[in-house]
């Protein structure tokens, strides 16, 4: 694959007629926009905070297998989860990996080891060629295992004993970083010939008629406006694709649909056990044909820390708006310890929440027991408002960016008269993919004097392409330091500002890097990030104070602001 520096030309941008302009640089205009250049179209995409801003970086960092869809009785989503868990595992396997998960298993009925077991295997039957293709043995997903209780308490010590039988274990996917895998998706399109930019917001439609010829833009950064050419229009913009549409028509075209604010937080704490452990909380699924008395909240060992989730909320208020008040956590943290009482979190142990807006099902107000959204949603507006060469995208799950962008896709190219099979996206192996040993790839990063766990986090974030990170460390040794508590090194700041488009320190720290992921990097680490990206960037003394304390605004210290406000944080946008 060709490497790329990803470069922000808008000059260039405003200069060209593209096949095709992607808004959104989430997941799914990622994955748009890398299936379409494979299509051999000339492709531009602008998102207007920075890259994987949103809903995208706010996820749980599960890619669901689809069991869960077993219970609904729609195997048309099981396959299909399944399916992209597959291509996920073998075209990043740097970026995703097996998760094991431990369900407690009690006496007899829906809660017994026989109800549970029974689901899960004929969920491994139905799923018999999840590892096709994947060629690395450590990304297979293994079938289904049971525990006894001695086993089960060996794992978790602590859970409720009274009337438990053992555990069954079941694989789904993890997520290392989901922003770097969407930079995965954006770095292999510019590979292949995209133009991409981050902070360029897309304002209103260029038109001719009733035919949409492109986009007027406004450059977030400097206020200066653009226009932006093209056959034809994909609006990827998520949650706030539908306020683009009315705002860009000067008229209603799309009535906002209900709206969940998935929400999950981040424990300092890590528990002694590899495997992640679902448990029941309060509410059920009311539309599940089979299911157990609640839906399960999930404790998941993720990069040194535990996520705690989800949560799931009707929300009718705007995306940029998103927040999670104290309140609301002191919630999620007294169902959570009811449910796992030995556990005794407190909110103090928080070190970050995360959020994001997804469609979700049709709930009566004040629905206790909420419906998930099924699909994604895309629109054709030559069809819905007269407008021609348009298509809209509202993703529905991050597992599903893949193969919903290429259905918008193909869409676009019967528009354009394109008709072409689609590129093997789910075999094609993405910018730092082609691996057939994770593990040897970190020890042979590791060979050359870097600590071990340095090593694996670079394999993580990097994959083979960290020999782009790796050559600025051989020109200036200095640079594969890494910052103090951290694996992250000085090499990857330079790089993400240099070959990675990032514009700002929180671009640096929340979607680049490892830093300020899981929570606060400690102040000496954030204060040497400032430094360097303030030589790289030209920053003066004030903007570099500006942009640190942008970046402590999107990380919540509950310790002096535990007063029930909302915490609205940056990377939110």
């Amino acid at each position: 694959m060709t490497v790329k520096r990803m470069q922000r030309d808008l000059l260039a941008m405003s200069e060209t007629e593209y096949d095709l302009v992607v808004i959104g640089g989430g997941i799914f205009g990622a994955c748009a926009a890398w299936d379409a250049v494979l299509r051999g179209w000339s492709v531009a995409l602008v998102e207007k905070g920075d890259f994987c801003g949103g809903t995208s970086a706010n996820s749980f960092k599960i890619v669901h297998g689809g069991i869960r869809y077993l219970q609904h009785g729609d195997l048309f989503r099981l396959r299909s989860s399944c399916h992209e868990r597959s291509a996920l595992l073998r075209i990043a396997p740097h970026l995703v990996h097996p998760l094991p998960i431990v369900i407690p298993t009690y006496g007899r009925g829906k809660q017994s080891k026989g109800f549970l077991g029974a689901g899960m295997l004929l969920y491994d039957a139905l799923t018999l060629d999840r590892n096709r293709g994947i060629r690395d043995p450590a990304r297979h997903i293994p079938l289904t295992r049971f525990w006894d209780q001695h086993r089960t308490l060996e794992a978790f010590p602590d859970l409720p004993g009274k009337n438990l039988s053992g555990a069954a274990i079941f694989y789904d996917g993890q997520m290392y970083n989901p922003t770097r895998l969407v930079l995965a998706f954006l770095k292999s399109a510019v590979g292949q010939g995209a133009q991409i930019a981050n902070y360029v917001e897309a304002i209103r439609f260029a038109t001719e008629g009733n035919r949409v010829t492109g986009i007027h833009a406004n450059d977030v950064r400097t206020g200066n406006a653009l226009q932006i050419r093209a056959r034809a229009v994909l609006n990827a913009a998520g949650t706030w694709g539908e306020r683009l549409l009315n705002r860009a028509c000067g008229r209603t075209v799309a009535e906002p649909g209900p709206y969940s604010r998935d929400a999950c937080f981040v424990l300092r704490r890590r528990f002694s056990s590899e495997y992640a452990l679902a448990v029941q909380g309060r509410t059920h699924d009311p539309d599940a044909l089979l299911s157990r008395p609640a839906r399960h909240l999930f404790l998941v060992p993720w990069r040194g820390h535990t996520l705690v989730g989800v949560w799931h909320k009707v929300y009718s208020t705007g995306p940029d708006e998103v927040n999670v008040s104290a309140e609301e956590l002191r919630s999620f943290i007294e169902e959570i310890n009811w449910a796992y009482p030995a556990l005794n979190i407190s909110l103090d142990e928080v070190t970050m929440w995360n959020a994001g807006l997804v469609p979700f099902g049709e709930n009566e107000p004040g629905s206790e027991n909420l419906r998930y959204g099924k699909r994604s949603r895309v629109i054709d507006h030559e069809k819905t408002d007269g407008l021609r060469n348009l298509v809209t995208l509202i993703g529905i799950r991050y597992t599903m960016g893949r193969s919903d962008a290429a259905k918008a896709v193909d869409l676009v190219g019967r528009k354009l008269g394109r008709i072409a099979a689609r590129p093997a996206t789910d075999r094609i192996p993405l910018h730092g993919g082609d691996i057939a040993d994770f593990s040897r790839l970190v020890r042979e990063i590791a060979s050359a004097g870097m600590e071990p766990d340095t090593a694996e986090a670079l394999a993580h974030n990097h994959g083979t392409a960290c020999d782009q990170v790796l050559g600025l460390g051989h020109r200036e040794r200095a640079l594969l330091t890494c910052l103090p508590g951290s694996t992250v090194t000085e090499a990857e700041i330079v790089h993400a500002i240099r070959s990675e488009m990032a514009l700002t320190l929180s671009d640096i720290v929340f979607r680049r890097t490892d830093l300020a992921t899981g929570g606060h990097p400690g102040n000496a680490a954030l204060e040497r990030c400032a430094d360097i990206a303030a030589r790289e960037l030209g920053w003066s003394p004030m903007q570099r104070r500006r942009e640190i304390a942008q970046v402590l605004s999107g990380i919540p210290d509950f310790q002096s602001r535990d007063d029930g406000s909302g915490i609205a944080r940056e990377e939110k946008q």
